[in-house]
């Protein structure tokens, strides 16, 4: 995947809130991805996270005033302005935020955001009263009418031990938001605008209303690789049967499904109008073929006789009725003659690629935050191996691959 925060030069701006221990992992995390990070911080955010730690994690001095005390070097918070590519103020505290949305340049920090000449992200952090106070209701909607982008903040426990919203965003959300711009202003994945469904998760197939049949599937590396590709620009809908994950994907359409006929009838409906179709979900292959209206009882009873039927083969069906200008993905969970299984089932069901794990890997398959794939493709039989990894870096090695679909290079070596 590239990376789009390389070699950029960041302003991250510190006000004085409890957040603040949060922006020394930020800090950390844009220098680790290649950026060049200046640390600007108000005097009241010394009281919370001390200059020499965030100058340690930057490399380079932290600027808390317009002039250094001992020798009296002067800041220019224009020569600030125009070094940076973005500005990102995290936290930015109520007061912060009223000082930028009026103008009052009394600090550095609210100096050097007056003179940026690049993007800037507002991430508030204070507690829930403040954060829905008319007047930083109005503060917010102003600096978001200027051109800022700010990034909302999470609910949940606060400082005061209140729950609500107002918690700084995470860091790992931050910076992808960053990132996120940096891509849509560079356009340059061939992934942008492209209509993908995604199915995700195992199905359940009742047996009476307490009772189904399902398999260990959480959805992990489905909703991972949806937040690759919605990342990356595509327009992601997720076909989701009853996941161990939030369900939720950046930008993205999550559809809630039960069953395995369910899941096909979406399908069906979805992917005429589809680029891309990533046949993801552990779909069970049987069905009851009557399921019971009440609860089946034990006592009294004889052990009971359970009909199956074969549920839809939705891979298969979508792949008999693909067009030339559409693209199928499916996953194949092995035991054993792993490729060999593999290869034949992207060749049955007319996919494109197919994606093989296999149980006899320790730390792939179900139910964990890792895992090691094996690639096949139709224009290239000849297996393409990744160690084991933890999916999301398996969601991007494999949306590397996708984008190859869409700007016809070779795939494999």
């Amino acid at each position: 995947m590239k990376n789009y925060l390389k070699g950029k030069h960041i302003i991250l701006g510190i006000t004085g809130g409890i957040a603040a221990y949060k922006s020394a992992v930020l800090a950390r995390l844009f220098v680790k991805a290649g950026a060049e990070v200046q640390v600007v911080m108000t005097p009241s955010a010394r009281e919370f996270i001390t200059p020499v730690t965030m100058s340690a994690l930057t490399g380079r001095p932290v600027i808390t005033e317009f002039f250094s005390a001992n020798t009296g070097e002067w800041h220019s918070h224009v020569d600030i302005g125009l070094w940076a590519d973005a500005m990102v103020i995290a936290p930015a505290t109520a007061c912060t935020i009223g000082k930028m949305a009026n103008g009052i340049a009394d600090n550095m920090l609210v100096t050097t955001y007056l003179s940026a000449k690049k993007q800037v992200f507002v991430a508030p952090a204070m507690d829930l009263d403040m954060m829905a106070h008319p007047s930083t209701v109005a503060n917010i909607a102003r600096l978001e009418s200027y051109g800022n982008i700010i990034i909302q903040p999470a609910e949940g426990e606060l400082a005061s031990h209140l729950v609500g919203k107002g918690r700084m965003e995470e860091p790992e959300n931050i910076i992808k938001v960053v990132a996120s711009f940096f891509r849509d202003a560079e356009n340059d994945s061939p992934l942008k605008g492209k209509r993908v469904m995604i199915t995700a998760g195992p199905t359940r197939e009742r047996i009476d209303p307490v009772r189904f049949i399902s398999n260990y599937s959480t959805g992990k590396m489905a909703y991972s690789l949806a937040d690759e590709l919605a990342w990356r620009g595509a327009e992601v809908v997720v076909v989701s049967g009853p996941v161990g994950v939030t369900p939720s994907v950046d930008g993205g359409t999550v559809i809630n499904v039960e069953s395995g006929r369910e899941m096909a009838a979406e399908c069906e409906s979805l992917f005429p109008a589809c680029d891309l179709a990533v046949m993801c979900a552990a779909v069970a292959d049987y069905t009851v073929h009557h399921p019971a209206q009440n609860k089946i009882k034990r006592e009294g009873h004889d052990v009971p006789e359970i009909p199956l039927v074969k549920n839809p083969d939705i891979a298969r069906t979508l792949g008999r009725a693909k067009r030339p200008d559409q693209k199928i993905i499916g996953f194949a969970l092995e035991t054993d003659h792993e490729a060999t299984n593999a290869i034949e089932k992207m060749e049955r069901k007319n996919l494109d690629m197919i994606v093989l794990n296999s149980l006899r890997d320790k730390g792939a398959g179900f139910a964990t935050d890792t895992n090691k794939v094996t690639v096949f493709t139709r224009n290239d039989v000849n297996a393409r191996e990744f160690p084991l990894k933890s999916k999301r870096e398996v969601a991007s090695d494999l949306a590397d691959i996708i984008e190859t679909f869409f700007n016809n290079t070779i795939i494999l070596s």
